[in-house]
């Protein structure tokens, strides 16, 4: 196992023991959507305040695996702080990272390497891509802040 494997696991730990952003926020001034993965269980409650187009608070609770878990954590601290347009674009990059069917291929039919280099600690869980029924478990977080988006896109105009 290589030296960045070995990082991306500690981060991946680390987050999952020492989940940021955990907590309730009113609703509202907090959009409040719940996900849930009945493959595995994971269930997830995220909070989203978006104030003048910038995402001031986010906070999640419910329970999971360690992946849900541990990406729930690395997209709430992603997202903190940017306004929608970030958001919608860290949204993106993950999605494609998570998605091999949907990027570009090479001569042999390969997928093309993925620059991880913009997505910060969001690349530790580049991995779970070789775990095709871990999928669902880290891309749980991010289906639900989409759908808190809309709502919070919806409810501005």
């Amino acid at each position: 196992m290589s030296n960045l494997d070995d990082l991306y696991r500690e981060i991946i730990l680390d987050h999952y023991r020492t989940p940021r952003n955990r907590g309730a926020l009113d609703s509202p001034p907090a959009v409040r959507v719940e996900g849930f993965n009945p493959l595995c269980g994971d269930e997830l409650v995220l909070y989203l305040v978006v104030d003048n187009g910038v995402v001031t608070d986010i906070k999640m609770t419910g329970h999971g695996c360690s992946i849900s878990q541990a990406s729930s954590s690395l997209m709430s601290v992603a997202v903190k702080g940017k306004n929608l347009d970030e958001v919608e674009t860290v949204m993106e990059r993950f999605k494609e990272m998570m998605t091999l069917k949907e990027r570009s291929l090479d001569e042999n039919g390969e997928a093309a390497p993925l620059d991880l280099r913009n997505l910060g600690e969001i690349a530790a869980l580049a991995g779970v891509v070789k775990f095709p029924v871990r999928i669902k478990c880290a891309t749980l977080a991010w289906k639900t802040l989409a759908e808190a988006v809309a709502e919070a896109e919806a409810e501005a105009t």
